[in-house]
C-alpha cells in the first residue's frame, strides 16, 4: 500500500510538472514581419531564396527570427535543445565541390525550409512548430531564411 501511495505522488508531481513545462513559453503568439523595403514577390511561391545575401533582408530576418523562432530555436539560432539547430539546415550543401550538385542542394533544402515554415511540424497530433503562412508573407519566410544563411555552422 505504500508503494502504492508513492508512486500515486510521483504520478501527480510528474503530471504537475509536464504542464508546467508545456505552458514554459507562455501563450506564444506570433509576430507579423513589416517587410517593407524588400522586393515584392508575388503570389507564386518561390522554390529558393530570392534574398539570398540581400542585406535589407538580413536585417528583417534577423528580427523576424528573435521575434518568432528564438524562443524555440535559440537567441541568434544557437538552440538551446528545444528544437533543433537551424544553422545546421543546409550545412550538407557547403562542403560539395560540384557548383552545380552544391546549388541543386541548396535548392532542396530551400523546399524543405519553405514546407516547414508554411505548414509547421505535427507528429502524432502533437503540434511541434506552429504554421506561419498567413501569419508571415513570403518575403518574411524569405527574410528569416536569409537570416538563417548568414548564421549557419560551418564547423
Amino acid at each position: 500500500m505504500k508503494h502504492l501511495r508513492t508512486f500515486a505522488t510521483v504520478l501527480i508531481a510528474a503530471s504537475a510538472l509536464t504542464s508546467v513545462l508545456a505552458t514554459a513559453h507562455g501563450n506564444i503568439i506570433p509576430q507579423t514581419v513589416d517587410t517593407a523595403g524588400l522586393t515584392p514577390l508575388g503570389e507564386k511561391w518561390r522554390d529558393e531564396n530570392p534574398y539570398r545575401g540581400n542585406k535589407v533582408a538580413l536585417k528583417l530576418g534577423a528580427s523576424a527570427y528573435n521575434q518568432n523562432c528564438a524562443r524555440c530555436h535559440g537567441l541568434d539560432a544557437i538552440t538551446g535543445g528545444i528544437a533543433p539547430d537551424l544553422r545546421m539546415l543546409d550545412r550538407d550543401c557547403t562542403g560539395i565541390k560540384n557548383e552545380t550538385k552544391k546549388q541543386a542542394c541548396y535548392k532542396e533544402t530551400d523546399a524543405y525550409y519553405l514546407t516547414s515554415i508554411r505548414r509547421g511540424k505535427v507528429r502524432n497530433g502533437a503540434v511541434y512548430m506552429p504554421p506561419f503562412e498567413g501569419v508571415f508573407n513570403q518575403e518574411a519566410m524569405w527574410a528569416v531564411k536569409t537570416y538563417l544563411e548568414a548564421r549557419r555552422e560551418t564547423n
